[in-house]
């Protein structure tokens, strides 16, 4: 990531439907409050949660902008407005940025974990944790150790710098803090609840990713949640309660991904009986769940073009399924013989798309990886499912009443769809042209 940019977008930031949407809003926000204007490169939250015998242990890392960027004070005529605790700010090319100031971390090294540990709040049987700051690491985005397991998280902390000496101009929106927390309870902890009540105020936080690893006596629980946590999520041992929010997760990703959605129902549109959709839907889901695997994994290309080469071929296979639900002659030539491999090649495209979302949530190291991965693929499919329901449910009732009325709707859907297909097609080409 290039450092002097104030606003930089991952691809794992937001789903590729509104990335463009994303960057308009971002640029608007430029001109708006200054807290915005904290980078925000990484939305990624990850607990591990050890058992010790009267506490909960938790390794913390967390993106610096949560922890500061609500403190920034008011400008004052005109002025600079007063940094966040542990930053330092200037205009540069009109803009305000804001950068670590070590010599505050110097002086008090864990203070910075103060915000982490008044932000979070481990509840253990109705009431509150006091928690204790016990260490506390800063690093670099890019620099950072691995931090997917128990072990790692550990290994984090090894080096006795709180931060590397060759580190002294760091955006904040660059730096990630890594942090160890002590929760005395007293007694064995068999179910706990985390909330958080960090509201940094920055662009897509309420897609902010947290992933909470519960390390219990022989047993590891891998837990999915989204936003900020200022609801509680409930952590236990249940192996079901563990798998039911990466369940979760891949049903928001497809009914909040317009393209998947789009594609969908244009399978639904084409197909006048249930066989038929039933092989367009079985071939799809065959190719997705392929790739959603391989693309997890890393067994595709790791070219900067390859992830706008495949968004923009997904934006095109929606305009070429809504143009065989209404054009007859593209329906005879897409006949039922090869109707499975003609949707199982879509699905590839498609299944790469999830794979996207689920490297930004997992590492390949993390515990119960195949747990979670078939999780998530049962979340696209119960997703999946629930728009080829209602949406066939619809197109069949308003069929029955009048073919007329049916005419006009299956052509009005399926040119929305195309239309809005076409400009996220032409947009991803220009954006996978600038990669080549």
């Amino acid at each position: 990531m290039t450092p002097h940019v104030v606003f930089t977008i991952s691809n794992h930031k937001v789903s590729s439907n509104l990335k463009f949407v994303v960057i308009s809003i971002l640029f608007l926000c430029m001109v708006g409050p200054v807290s915005g204007h904290f980078l925000l490169n990484l939305n990624v939250r990850i607990l591990h949660v050890e058992h010790l015998r009267d506490e909960l242990r938790v390794y913390l890392r967390i993106p610096m902008p949560y922890l500061v960027a609500d403190k920034l004070g008011p400008s004052v005529n005109g002025s600079l407005p007063k940094p966040a605790p542990y930053t330092h700010n200037r205009m540069e090319e009109g803009l305000l940025v804001h950068y670590v100031d070590f010599d505050q971390v110097r002086l008090q090294p864990l203070g910075l974990g103060s915000f982490a540990m008044a932000g979070f709040e481990f509840e253990f049987n109705g009431t509150p944790l006091e928690g204790m700051i016990k260490d506390l690491r800063i690093y670099r985005v890019g620099s950072q150790p691995e931090f997917a397991t128990l072990k790692e998280a550990k290994a984090s902390f090894v080096n006795n710098q709180t931060y590397p000496a060759s580190e002294d101009t760091v955006y904040v929106g660059d730096t990630i803090v890594d942090i160890i927390l002590r929760y005395p309870s007293g007694a064995r902890v068999y179910k706990y609840s985390v909330s958080s009540s960090l509201d940094p105020g920055l662009p897509d936080q309420e897609n902010t990713a947290n992933l909470i690893l519960d390390y219990s006596p022989g047993k590891v629980q891998v837990f999915r949640a989204r936003g900020l946590l200022a609801e509680p999520i409930s952590i236990s041992r249940s192996a079901l309660s563990a798998f039911s929010t990466f369940v979760i997760e891949g049903i928001r990703h497809i009914l909040e991904g317009l393209d998947h959605m789009f594609f969908v129902i244009c399978l639904v549109l084409g197909a006048t009986q249930l066989r038929i959709l039933f092989w367009r839907v079985t071939g799809f889901t065959i190719g997705h769940s392929f790739t959603l695997s391989a693309g997890f994994f890393g067994f595709v290309p790791s070219g900067m073009w390859f992830v706008p080469a495949v968004e923009t071929s997904i934006a095109l296979s929606i305009i070429y399924v809504a143009i065989i639900a209404v054009v007859p002659r593209f329906k005879h030539r897409s006949s039922e013989k090869n109707i499975v491999a003609v949707t199982s090649t879509i699905g590839l495209l498609h299944g790469l798309g999830f794979s996207f979302v689920l490297n930004n949530i997992l590492q390949i190291t993390s515990p119960d990886i195949w747990q979670s991965l078939l999780a998530f693929n049962v979340g696209v499919e119960i997703g999946q499912i629930s728009i080829i329901l209602i949406t066939w449910l619809i197109f069949m009732t308003v069929r029955f009443f009048s073919d007329s009325l049916w005419r006009l709707m299956r052509w009005s859907v399926a040119a929305t769809c195309a239309s809005v297909a076409f400009f996220w097609a032409s947009q991803r080409i220009i954006l996978l042209v600038s990669t080549l």
